[in-house]
């Protein structure tokens, strides 16, 4: 199966769970839970507050293990205007963000930053299950965000 084939399965529709493909073409289905879904509106509502930009919730990226979500994706203006008619971004946004959920390992995480980088991506965030942020960038771990230095630590998942 390809991303314009999930895209238009009428089956895939309104799913709670996010949706991928693995390098095989075999749908891969997460699911969501509340607390997983508030942190990410509260990582989009930041993100888009303090850097502009376009933010995405749910980002689909094509790579070299086939398409990968991220959970949170901010662009800039220049970049967006790259993938804005695509079904599946053929780069990464700037940022991509990651929510861990207790089904995610550490292993997963960082193959999935290693699959953004290589499609672009500038800065990859992870978030652990209690609001605490991880950022990295090519390099590695970093003390904080570069491309939007006032982006909290700890996103609080309750408030």
């Amino acid at each position: 199966m390809n991303w314009d084939e999930v895209c238009e399965h009428k089956s895939l529709q309104d799913l709670p769970f996010r949706i991928e493909l693995n390098r095989w073409g075999q749908v891969v289905l997460s699911p969501i839970t509340n607390r997983h879904s508030f942190l990410l509106a509260q990582l989009n509502s930041h993100l888009h507050e303090l850097a502009g930009g376009h933010t995405l919730v749910i980002c689909p990226i094509h790579t070299a293990d086939n398409v990968k979500v991220a959970d949170v994706a901010w662009f800039s203006a220049e970049r967006y205007e790259k993938v804005s008619k695509e079904n599946v971004c053929s780069i990464a946004p700037e940022i991509c963000v990651e929510v861990m959920a207790p089904g995610n390992s550490l292993k997963e995480m960082t193959q999935r930053k290693d699959l953004f980088f290589d499609k672009g991506a500038l800065e990859f965030w992870l978030c652990a299950e209690n609001g605490g942020m991880s950022f990295y960038n090519q390099d590695g771990k970093i003390s904080g965000s570069h491309l939007v230095p006032g982006f909290p630590a700890q996103i609080n998942p309750t408030e």
